[in-house]
């Protein structure tokens, strides 16, 4: 009698499932974690951004400078007070102390150059000269003087801070008009040549511009 074969109970496999497949994996596990897109980079935390400096007083200078511009300084007003004799006239004002404080001090600041120093003191003394044609000698007038000193001064681009007090002197003693000018253009001229002698003895630029 002839037997009838069994039917086939395999279940079919699903491709790529066989051996070597490299799957295996049965229908209901975890997904494969998802992989990172290329080019992207992951996120950092950004650096703390660095404080502020804070300012601090200016670094001292070397001792050969300082001491050629000290006795610069000193040189230039024991000049003013010699020519002030010779003359009989009084050359050095407490202005002009400033001012070659200054020149050889800080050489490159714009309050220096040669431009500011003869340019601001007499700027500022035509200003004190104004107010006292105005309003006469005095503290008052000599306030306003030292005040609109300042914007004279920076209109004409011509910034020098101690000529203000010339307008100041001027305004409360009244000196003669022609012999002061006179002597205040003679005293910032020998200024700014003991600057350019100090300025060469130590090494630094002066002046950065002239006018």
């Amino acid at each position: 009698m002839t037997t009838t074969p069994a039917p086939d109970t395999t279940l079919p496999t699903s491709p790529g499932s066989g051996p070597g497949s490299g799957s295996g994996s049965v229908s209901g596990s975890a997904p494969a974690p998802a992989t990172a897109v290329a080019g992207t980079a992951p996120s950092a935390v950004p650096a703390a951004a660095a404080a502020p400096r804070r300012p601090g007083p200016p670094p001292r200078p070397r001792p050969r400078v300082l001491l050629l511009s000290t006795a610069g300084s000193v040189a230039a007003l024991l000049l003013l007070v010699v020519v002030g004799t010779v003359l009989d006239r009084p050359l050095l004002i407490p202005p002009l102390a400033a001012s070659m404080a200054l020149v050889a001090g800080a050489p490159d600041l714009p309050l220096s150059q040669p431009r500011s120093v003869l340019g601001g003191q007499l700027l500022s003394a035509l200003t004190g000269f104004a107010v006292l044609t105005v309003a006469g000698p005095g503290l008052w007038s000599a306030a306003v003087a030292g005040g609109l000193a300042l914007g004279v001064m920076s209109l004409a681009r011509t910034p020098h801070s101690p000529a203000a007090a010339t307008a100041v002197i001027v305004a409360l003693a009244a000196p003669p008009f022609w012999s002061f000018l006179g002597l205040l253009a003679l005293a910032c001229l020998l200024l700014v040549a003991v600057g350019l002698g100090a300025a060469r003895a130590t090494g630094r630029t002066y002046p950065a511009y002239w006018f």
